[in-house]
């Protein structure tokens, strides 16, 4: 298992970070974030005291916590408690803080608008499509993008008929249209 260890920075204090390559995915320190979000004076036993609450309203959230290596203060590396970005969010649901309050308006409003999404599908494309006129993209280039993202569509649809399934069989596919198309895999 590949891992880089990397320090983010949130409004000048360090979160310690962890990529791991084969999961593709973030782990965030949890002591770090309670401390950017509380401005505890003793973050750790926040994260004790709020880590008892949580196993006692029967929350997931302390099971599934990972204790994975991080540098210290000291260079050393020690077993931390991690959380990935979906179980980080989590917990900021979880704490009472003015700093964390902006993190759930904002997860409240996305929240909202994928279940309205869900009502009216055609929503979604008008995100889509505003989110890339935001990144600068061309209306040609975008219009481009969703009729690639139609073929893909009508392509797994296809394989599907086929009886593959998703996962490796169409990673798998996709690598070898992408090596006879361009040389390379999708990764």
């Amino acid at each position: 298992m590949e891992k880089d260890t990397h320090i983010k920075l949130f409004e000048d204090r360090k979160v310690r970070s962890l990529w791991d390559a084969e999961k593709e995915e973030w782990y965030f320190s949890v002591v770090d974030v309670v401390a950017v979000l509380t401005d505890s004076p003793n973050p750790n036993n926040y994260w004790k005291v709020l880590k008892n609450r949580l196993k006692k309203e029967g929350s997931q959230l302390v099971t599934d916590c990972n204790q994975l290596k991080m540098p210290s203060s000291d260079g050393k590396f020690y077993k931390t408690d991690c959380m990935t970005t979906e179980q980080i969010f989590r917990l900021i649901q979880s704490i009472p803080s003015p700093k964390a309050e902006p993190f759930k308006l904002w997860m409240a409003q996305v929240a909202k608008e994928r279940l309205d999404e869900m009502q009216d599908p055609e929503l979604t494309i008008d995100r889509a499509m505003l989110e890339y006129k935001a990144l600068g993209y061309s209306d040609s280039w975008i219009n481009q993008r969703l009729k690639s993202i139609e073929i893909r569509k009508d392509l797994t649809n296809e394989w599907k008929k086929h009886g593959l399934q998703e996962g490796v069989q169409f990673a798998t596919l996709t690598d070898i249209i992408y090596k006879t198309w361009a040389g390379k895999t999708s990764k």
